[in-house]
């Protein structure tokens, strides 16, 4: 039944999709001639006002059509352009989360059910209110402190968000299954990896606690970074399904003639932020992955403080290392230095040769040093890099490309705030520093010590391994001798598996039978 139900949502969405003129916006070209065709027959079901709207407009209102989930699976594959398309993932970068309020008392039992206390025990006052997403929606409050009243934010769950969004992902993993049976180009991509890595980050996200978790973890981080800092969460008051933090006042990044009149140094303030964000990518792999304007706010004394921290990236410190010379190869212009790092880091297959990707990677560096450095643009310089990639059959690294599509919106802000915004200038005190620690003398003094930590770990765990190994071994020996033996409850479920086929083989049969009978009379 749950299949059947995943073709039921799939078609209602198709037909959506149609109403709403996004087929009939789809680029025709490379398209199958009998996929064409269709595509050009379903346009007589387009709603009329559709044919007048610009195609980001249409898939708004569709995703709106859609409901909350399909909000957060439109954001999501806003961060996958190497999966949709870099048009289409700057359209779905513009959808709006920002959905109708739910009821405040619908609010206030989910608060007093994660928490288990009455709501007036937990806060002195309880606003309506203010902001709503697919997942979430923010209130105001007030909570007693030794110091007086203080007012927080209070982020509470969507009810029936996750319920919704299981039965529609089953949707995302039909269309991920076809894909890659009927479009074996499509592999490289990995659709059905990506459906996955939706499925947990919405997972994460609806569940608070670790919004509340990465707040807590990237305060730490930042503690002595200057011009930057994100609200305090109030642990006292935040579960599953509730997060009280600290209340933000000031103006939002998207307010830039706000900012102007309150006195803010827009150039300064442009600095700060990306690096900011580079120092939360390479000394800490742990950044924020949806830094876009509106999450961002300036309080009175000109700190930055990010909110919403419910999207999280992580980075190894290989990954970390591996970007570095990335960047550092194309500043120097040592392109074969470049090539040689993606083959070590097993981004492209050990079959093509390093010299043809160096080659490639020459033509994408070679016309930005002849720009000035206020027009170059990191992001653009990833993107172009993740092109020139496919090229070579590298796989899909969602970890490199939530990173790229990261920085893409916070160097967009950074320029926002300043056009002539030099990303290299503003970058180089943080980079610069990472990689005369990470990759000169001390690199040789970081490795020996992690290799010395990884040597311990390995002979503490040398007398657990040697005993699994033994036991491994005499299970060996024993299925020689007495052949392979299930557990009672492994052949109990074979059972259980090969009576439901042959049911379902006998009903067939009396289907067909029936079938057969009933032509039979009518043909007589």
């Amino acid at each position: 039944m749950s299949t059947f139900g995943a073709y039921f949502r799939l078609w209602r969405v198709g037909w959506v999709l149609v109403r709403e003129g996004v087929v009939s916006a789809l680029p025709s070209e490379g398209l199958p001639p009998s996929v064409a065709l269709a595509k050009s027959v379903v346009t007589i079901f387009e709603r009329s006002k559709a044919k007048h709207q610009k195609r980001s407009d249409r898939l708004a209102q569709a995703v709106e059509r859609l409901g909350p989930s399909y909000v957060k699976i439109g954001q999501f594959l806003a961060t996958r352009p190497d999966v949709v398309g870099v048009e289409f993932a700057n359209d779905l970068s513009q959808l709006q989360d920002r959905m109708a309020f739910f009821p405040s008392a619908a609010a206030k039992a989910n608060i007093e059910g994660s928490l288990g206390r009455p709501i007036g025990e937990l806060y002195a006052s309880f606003g309506e209110p203010i902001a709503a997403a697919s997942i979430a929606q923010v209130h105001p409050a007030e909570v007693e402190t030794p110091q007086g009243r203080k007012k927080v934010a209070v982020k509470i769950v969507r009810p029936g968000v996750r319920q919704r969004f299981a039965h529609d992902i089953e949707a995302m993993y039909l269309v991920a299954h076809m894909q890659e049976r009927f479009m074996p180009s499509s592999r490289r991509l990995r659709p059905v990896e990506v459906t996955k890595t939706l499925e947990q980050t919405t997972k994460v996200e609806m569940d608070l606690r670790l919004e509340a978790a990465a707040l807590s973890e990237i305060a730490e981080n930042t503690d002595s970074d200057p011009g930057f800092r994100v609200p305090k969460v109030d642990w006292e008051r935040t579960g599953r399904d509730v997060i009280t933090m600290e209340w933000i006042d000031g103006t939002r990044m998207s307010d830039v003639e706000g900012l102007r009149a309150a006195g803010h140094d827009l150039n300064l303030l442009a600095d700060t932020l990306i690096q900011s964000f580079l120092r939360h990518t390479l000394r800490d792999g742990f950044f924020h992955a949806d830094m876009h304007p509106g999450n961002l706010f300036v309080d009175a004394g000109g700190m930055i403080v990010a909110v919403d921290m419910g999207i999280v990236g992580r980075l190894g410190k290989k990954e970390r290392r591996f970007l570095a010379e990335i960047l550092y190869g194309f500043i120097t212009r040592d392109y074969v230095r470049v090539a040689e790092v993606h083959f070590e880091a097993g981004y492209v297959p050990g079959h093509h040769n390093v010299e043809s990707f160096a080659q490639a990677i020459r033509a994408i560096g070679e016309p930005i040093h002849g720009q000035p450095a206020e027009t170059i643009s990191m992001g653009k310089l990833l993107t172009l890099l993740f092109e020139v990639t496919e090229l070579f059959d590298m796989a899909t690294r969602p970890e490199l490309v939530m990173l790229q599509k990261t920085m893409v919106v916070v160097e967009g802000v950074s320029r926002m705030l300043n056009p002539r915004f030099n990303m290299w200038k503003a970058s180089e005190p943080v980079v610069g520093d990472w990689i005369r620690t990470n990759l000169g003398p001390k690199r040789i003094a970081t490795d020996l010590k992690d290799g010395l930590k990884a040597a311990v770990k390995l002979a503490e765990a040398v007398p657990e391994i040697a005993a699994k190994t033994e036991k491994f071994h005499h299970q060996l020996l024993h299925m020689s001798e007495h052949g392979l033996r299930f557990d009672e409850e492994t052949a109990e479920a074979i059972g259980k598996a090969e009576a439901r086929h042959n049911r379902s083989a006998r009903i067939a049969l009396w289907v067909i039978a029936l079938t057969l009978l009933y032509i039979a009379w009518m043909l007589s």
